[in-house]
């Protein structure tokens, strides 16, 4: 393997994780359907569920102790969020070059969730 091509598949590798991960912050950031929730409602539940566990049977246990520890998750990506800003702008860096190589069209990206601005800047138009 010569080192032009090792050094074409690390780009590629390297474009790849930059345009999974912007990919993920989306759709992690996409408001969740229902009621939100606040910092302050799941701290309640949290409390519910620890005046509930000296009652609770093993089976209610179990389940609330889960919903324990999904709720103290929620809660620290709340308090940490999601940074889109530099994830979006190292995706514009890399978006053409890797949607031509894989032949990713405009309507695939837009279908995934990037927004047209953000495809744009990038310099994907509709007719790519």
């Amino acid at each position: 393997m010569t080192d032009e091509h090792k050094a074409a598949l690390e780009k590629g590798r390297a474009e790849g994780r930059i345009v999974r991960d912007y990919l993920e912050g989306l759709r992690n950031s996409r408001p969740k359907r229902g009621r939100k929730r606040t910092p302050d409602s799941i701290k309640q539940r949290l409390q519910k569920i620890e005046e509930s566990l000296p009652d609770a049977t093993a089976i209610e246990e179990l389940q609330l102790i889960q919903e324990r520890r999904d709720l103290t998750q929620e809660l620290e990506q709340m308090d940490t969020g999601i940074d889109l800003t530099e994830l979006e702008e190292a995706f514009v860096g890399v978006a053409s070059a890797y949607g031509d190589r894989k032949g990713i069209s405009y309507a695939s990206w837009r279908e995934v969730g990037v927004s047209a601005a953000t495809l744009k800047q990038a310099g994907i138009s509709r007719s790519s």
